[in-house]
């Protein structure tokens, strides 16, 4: 499978606790809220990202109460101010990611790339051995590429 990012996820983190210390389902509940319900956070998404971030050393972790609570550091709110997503208008891109992300159009091309990727998976496996098959695969995914780019 196409490895999943968390970049998105880890910013809106950082948002969050840029405006307050929070502990973790805390900030699951902050998440749906601010995308008007569209965006389910599991626990599966913001632990590791908030352990990721904990090792970047962008946040910190206080286990002196029964509840971990969360803090943004100098190193984080550098890195938030530093980045594309420091603008004023992050809540409202935040909704409208978490909407499209749960739109038909969205689900349908989650889908068509799945099977996709079954497919180039298998040819991938056929061409083994055969550099003719292989050349013609590569030059294939190059193409696709290309238009991609193009288009877009």
């Amino acid at each position: 499978m196409l490895r999943k990012r968390r970049g998105f996820i880890r910013f809106a983190i950082l948002h969050l606790l840029n405006e307050e210390p929070m502990h973790g389902y805390q900030i699951m509940k902050e998440l749906e809220a601010r995308s008007n319900h569209t965006y389910s956070a599991s626990a599966g998404t913001i632990y590791p990202a908030l352990q990721e971030l904990l090792d970047q050393q962008l946040i910190t972790l206080d286990t002196s109460t029964d509840k971990k609570i969360y803090t943004i550091d100098t190193n984080g709110k550098k890195q938030l101010q530093s980045s594309k997503h420091a603008n004023a208008d992050f809540w409202t891109e935040w909704q409208e990611r978490m909407t499209w992300r749960t739109s038909k159009e969205a689900t349908q091309l989650r889908d068509a790339l799945d099977h996709w990727e079954i497919a180039l998976r298998k040819a991938m496996k056929q061409t083994r051995g055969n550099r003719a098959r292989s050349k013609e695969l590569i030059a294939l995914i190059e193409e696709m590429t290309n238009r991609l780019k193009n288009n877009h």
